[in-house]
């Protein structure tokens, strides 16, 4: 089975280390999304739903690596890969 890969881009829009919280946005392939990371207690919300079950896991591994190396206005991307 061949691995389909897809580039997820996240852009950083907001961040509050005194709250605990960081906001941003997210596009792969045509789905586009806003989340809110609440990394003091581990806490990922993905809005709009369709689609959200595709993103969740794999922006939570991201941000659970990166969270205290993004900034605000920041671009970064990552892959998911996924079996066909």
């Amino acid at each position: 089975m061949a691995l389909a890969e897809t580039i997820v881009q996240v852009r950083i829009t907001n961040q509050s280390w005194q709250s605990g919280k960081i906001f941003g946005e997210i596009e792969a392939g045509s789905y586009q999304w806003q989340f809110e990371w609440q990394f003091l207690q581990g806490k990922l919300s993905v809005k709009p739903t369709l689609g959200r079950s595709l993103i969740q896991e794999p922006l939570a591994r991201f941000l659970e690596h990166c969270d205290y190396q993004l900034e605000v206005g920041g671009d970064y991307h990552f892959a998911v890969r996924a079996k066909l």
